[in-house]
This record gives structure tokens, C-alpha cells and sequence, in this order.
């Protein structure tokens, strides 16, 4: 493999980290310059996402996916691994941030001070989290994911959006605290943060040795349970993103996924086997289904849209979480299916809301100062203009509106079905073992799949009658092509999916399987070659991933 390519497992932190830094030199009201910086490098982030997913799924020369920086061995340095759940990160992360920061150039960018180096500094946090091989810099990378967060989220001022914040910021402080105390306790008792090692010496700790590793490791799951959203943990999250602007509640919908990441990540690399095989599943598979089971209710009694997006996130969270739970390979790889859909939509979902909502606000304006002015004498003229022809900004508001509620209620022909029949035929159709029945708890997940689904029918049905038909007096929002065109492009991306479901579920099982079998992710690290020692690795170094 080339050096270049192999440098290449850094850009995804080195890119946006270097322009965030760059655009702290520049005065807000250079925005167009700051604009422009921060569009190249998501762009650039993008294409390297691509090229590092391209490397991982096998095509082209052989790709070892393991970057020692500063040219020290594992376990005693830090490392970065790019295998195919990584890369598959990367790519969703990159693939939301260039439409939520295109949204955002069209007003929410100049709603505050230093929008665009906070958004670089999160696409930082995110990919290190993604990228990290071990613990520490786990930690190190979630907060910079978390610090750049807290700035994201109050941006546009007002106070709802500074109490949402400071509600935010105090959960995710003593989460932060959590997870020191988690990774304090797993070093204590193994003497490595190193995911790799780790996994190496799990079978060799006995004893106190072993309660102390598996009490560290249940803290750390309540640290990334909360950021998944998990029931009962979840109260701060429906306030948090529905008090957010647009863009940033669309770059959040990722923000979920990272705990969903780390815990099937350390799941499989770390407890597959052994004496801690399975440490936790069974909170998973409970917990998942509570956390379906209050989104359903949340997504049924919301009267808001952003409400019901930010409910919609608890129920795609809950559906990863039991899915996990069940520990069946062929349900996981529709799940990430699922993830990656359901996170597009939502982020789609996110930045639509204010557009619709802006036409409600104008009309609502519009009829107070008519009756005020004119009173109930020009009502007839009004309805003059009821058979009019539907605008275009209409029309096309409404069929993205629609559209996304296909995708979250999982009816067909759109990914939210394809990723809900894969996942269901993996627990009770031709996935399932025909000597083995379907357990309850497999019942209790297809039920409530199919309930969450239908109340993401209603609420969306409802919603876009009172938004699109009820609302005689609404007027045509204001909507730049550059606010817009992100939304369109994201549910185009589930479009796509949808038509290349056979491909996209095939790396995914992959992947899947890549996962259940971990030597290959240890021995890769493990066995890395240092540059300029290639020679000294032996017959054995330098595994691919």
C-alpha cells in the first residue's frame, strides 16, 4: 500500500481540525470566506470518507486500516483502525454534513459567532470516536465531539434554546465524569486502554480482577446508553434537538449513532467470547424495547414537528439498541441498515421542519393583520383563491414531508422498508433457525416495530393534513434552492439505498461478520507495521482488516 493511502486514516481528524483552527483567525464578518473554507473541507473530508470506505470493503490494493501515530507499536501508542463499520461511519458523518452545512449558509451560519469552526471541531470529535483504537483517546475525541456540541446547540440565541443547552451541557458533564471513572477502573484492572490488547487480556483477568473490569465497562455502557438515548437516560434528548436550529438538529441526528458505535463495537471486540461473553446484552434487549416503547407514545402526543423528530430519534435508538440485544448477526446487519437510513431521514427530516413551519408562521402573521385592518369583509375575496393551483414551493414541500414519513413508518417502497423486512425476517422469517422457536422477546421487538411504525403513520399523517390541507390561510413559504436542495439531496440518498439495497445489505453482513470474528481486527493492530521496521513485523505483521 502506498504512504499516501495510508495517511489517509488521519485526514478525516487532521482536515477539519486544521480548519476550524483557520477559521478563528478570520473576523465573522468575512462570512463568505469562512463559508468557503469550511465547504472545501467538508468536501475534502468527504472524499477522503469515500476513498478510506473504498480501501475497507476490499477494492484495489491491499489495505492494512491501521495508522500508528508517531510511529509507535500497539498496545503503547495511539492508534487509529479503519475497518468496515469505521468506514461506514465516516461516510454517513460526511455524507450528513454537506447538506446541513449548505442549509446553514443560507441564514443560520451568520446567527452567531464561530458556526464554522464549531462545526469542523464536530466532524472532528465524530470521526475521531469513529476511528480511535483505544479508550483514552475515545474519551479525548468525545469530548471535543461533545465541547463543539454545546456551542452548536445555543447558536441562534433564545431561551429556549439556552435552557435545552445548559439541561444538555449538565448531563453531558457528569456523563463525561462517568466515563473517567469507567476508564479508570478498566486500565486498573487490565493495565491497558487499548482495545485491541484488551481483548487479548480479557480471558487472563480472574477474580476481583474481572468484577472491577466488567463494573468499569457497565459504567462506560451507561455513558454511551445516554448518548444513544436510551430509556430511562433520555429525558434530556427531545428538548435538546428540538430547540436546536435546523442545521445543527440535522448534523445531531449522527450524534446518537456514536453510542450505538462504541457499544457494538466493544461488544463484539471485547465481550464476544470469554467469561463476560454476552455483559449486557440482556440491558440492551430491555432497554431497547422501553426506549421503543416511550418513543411510540412520545411520536403519538406530539403536536410539534420537532417533537415528533426528536421522538423519532428515541425510537430509531431504541430499535438499534434491542436489535443488538438479541446478538443475532443477520438482524445486525439489517440493523445497520436501518441506522443508516433512519439517520438520513431524520437529518432530512430536521432541516424540513423549519421550512414548513416558516410558510405556517407568514400565514399566521398574515391573517392577524388582514382581520385586524380589513375584518371579515375580505373573506369572500379569499376564498376566491381556494382553486388555485397548489405552488410549486408547496408541492414540493409536501412531497418531501411525505416522503419522510414513508421512511420513518417503514411502509414500502422506500429504505425504511427494506431495513425494517430485513431485520424482521432475520428474527421470525427465513433468518430464523427452524428447529429453534422465536422467543418472546423476539415477539415483543416485531410488535413493537410495527407499532412504532404505525404511530409514525398517524403522527405524520396527521401532521401533514393540519400543515398542507386544513391550513386555509396559510401563504407560500420563503424558500432559497439553497435550503432546499439538502433536503431533496438526503432523501435522494434513500432513494438510492432503496434501489442498491442488495449491494448495501451485503457489506453489511460483512461487516457483521467481520465483527463476530475480532482476531482479524486484533492481529491487524497487534501486528502493525512501524515505518521503517517493516522488516523487523515477521511473517506474521501487518494483518489486514
Amino acid at each position: 500500500m502506498s504512504g499516501w493511502q495510508q495517511h489517509l486514516i488521519i485526514a478525516p481528524i487532521v482536515i477539519p481540525l486544521i480548519a476550524g483552527a483557520l477559521l478563528l483567525f478570520f473576523d465573522e464578518r468575512q462570512r463568505v470566506v469562512k463559508a468557503m473554507i469550511s465547504v472545501v473541507s467538508t468536501l475534502a473530508l468527504a472524499a477522503v470518507a469515500i476513498n478510506l470506505f473504498r480501501l475497507a470493503n476490499g477494492s484495489g490494493e491491499a489495505f492494512d486500516g491501521v495508522y500508528l501515530l508517531g510511529n509507535w507499536p500497539a498496545p503503547f501508542g495511539i492508534v487509529l483502525v479503519v475497518d468496515r463499520l469505521s468506514a461506514l461511519m465516516l461516510v454517513l458523518a460526511a455524507i450528513l454534513a454537506i447538506p446541513a452545512l449548505v442549509y446553514a449558509l443560507a441564514r443560520w451560519h451568520a446567527a452567531g459567532a464561530h458556526f464554522h469552526s464549531l462545526f469542523q471541531f464536530l466532524l472532528m470529535g465524530l470521526n475521531g470516536a469513529f476511528l480511535t483504537g483505544d479508550l483514552f483517546n475515545l474519551f479525548v475525541f468525545f469530548e471535543v465531539m461533545l465541547a463543539a456540541s454545546y456551542g452548536l446547540l445555543m447558536h441562534g440565541s433564545g431561551p429556549m434554546r439556552v435552557k435545552a443547552g445548559l439541561q444538555y451541557i449538565a448531563v453531558n458533564l457528569a456523563a463525561a465524569l462517568c466515563f473517567l471513572i469507567g476508564v479508570s477502573a478498566i486500565y486498573g484492572s487490565a493495565g491497558t486502554l487499548n482495545m485491541a490488547d484488551l481483548a487479548l487480556r480479557i480471558g487472563e483477568i480472574e477474580g476481583e480482577r474481572r468484577m472491577l473490569l466488567e463494573a468499569g465497562a457497565a459504567i462506560l455502557g451507561v455513558v454511551f446508553l445516554i448518548k444513544a438515548g436510551m430509556w430511562p437516560l433520555n429525558f434530556w434528548l427531545p428538548g435538546a434537538y428540538s430547540a436546536a436550529v435546523a442545521p445543527v438538529a440535522g448534523i445531531f441526528a449522527i450524534m446518537s449513532k456514536v453510542g450505538i458505535y462504541v457499544i457494538l463495537r466493544l461488544s463484539l471486540l471485547v465481550f464476544g467470547q470469554g467469561e463476560s461473553a454476552g455483559l449486557g446484552l440482556n440491558v440492551l434487549l430491555y432497554g431497547g424495547m422501553a426506549t421503543i416503547a416511550f418513543g411510540t407514545i412520545g411520536v403519538l402526543a406530539s403536536q410539534a414537528l420537532g417533537r415528533l423528530a426528536s421522538y423519532s430519534v428515541l425510537v430509531s435508538s431504541g430499535t438499534l439498541l434491542a436489535v443488538l440485544g438479541l446478538s443475532n448477526g443477520e438482524v445486525t446487519a439489517g440493523a445497520l441498515f436501518y441506522m443508516v437510513s433512519s439517520t438520513l431521514t431524520i437529518g432530512a427530516f430536521f432541516m424540513l421542519i423549519e421550512l414548513v413551519e416558516r410558510g405556517q408562521d407568514a400565514g399566521a402573521s398574515v391573517l392577524a393583520v388582514t382581520m385586524e385592518a380589513y375584518g371579515d369583509a375580505d373573506e369572500e375575496e379569499q376564498e376566491v383563491e381556494i382553486g388555485v393551483t397548489m405552488p410549486g414551493t408547496i408541492a414540493v414541500l409536501g412531497t418531501c414531508f411525505a416522503a419522510c414519513g414513508i421512511l420513518l413508518s417503514g411502509l414500502p417502497p422506500l429504505s425504511g422498508f427494506v431495513a425494517k423486512f430485513a431485520m424482521l425476517t432475520g428474527m421470525i422469517g427465513t433468518g430464523a433457525a427452524a428447529d429453534q422457536p422465536v422467543s418472546a422477546s423476539v415477539w415483543w421487538i416485531v410488535a413493537l416495530l410495527i407499532l412504532s411504525g404505525l404511530a409514525a403513520l398517524i403522527s405524520m399523517t396527521r401532521a401533514g393534513i393540519r400543515t398542507f390541507w386544513a391550513s386555509m390561510e396559510g401563504t407560500v413559504p420563503r424558500v432559497l434552492v439553497m435550503e432546499m436542495a439538502p433536503v431533496m439531496l438526503l432523501i435522494a440518498l434513500t432513494l438510492t439505498l432503496t434501489i442498491k439495497a442488495g449491494p448495501a445489505m451485503h457489506y453489511m453482513e460483512e461487516t457483521v461478520r467481520n465483527l463476530q470474528q475480532p482476531g482479524t481486527y486484533i492481529n491487524a493492530v497487534i501486528n502493525a507495521r512501524r515505518a521503517g521496521v517493516a522488516e523487523a513485523s515477521g511473517p506474521d505483521g501487518g494483518g489486514g482488516i
